[in-house]
């Protein structure tokens, strides 16, 4: 199996960048490709606790300018 990787590997890397950019998102996204109902309730689940824990409170909050100011100055 190894051995089919690093055939497959090859293959890739003589790809453009463009093709390797196209063959990446098709992999990711055939990773996606399944339904998962109990992960979507799971979700649904967390964003209502969150919701829920910032309306009463209960979560320490700072203004999305505050955050947007800092990230940036951590990238540039």
């Amino acid at each position: 199996m190894a051995a089919d990787i690093k055939r497959i590997e090859a293959e890739v890397y003589s790809l453009s960048s463009r093709e390797r950019a196209r063959l990446a998102m098709d992999l990711i996204k055939s990773l996606d490709d399944h339904d998962d109902a109990d992960a979507e309730e799971l979700w649904l689940q967390e964003a209502e606790r969150r919701y829920r824990d910032c309306r009463e409170g209960k979560l320490k909050t700072r203004p999305a300018e505050d955050v947007l100011r800092d990230a940036f100055s951590k990238v540039r």
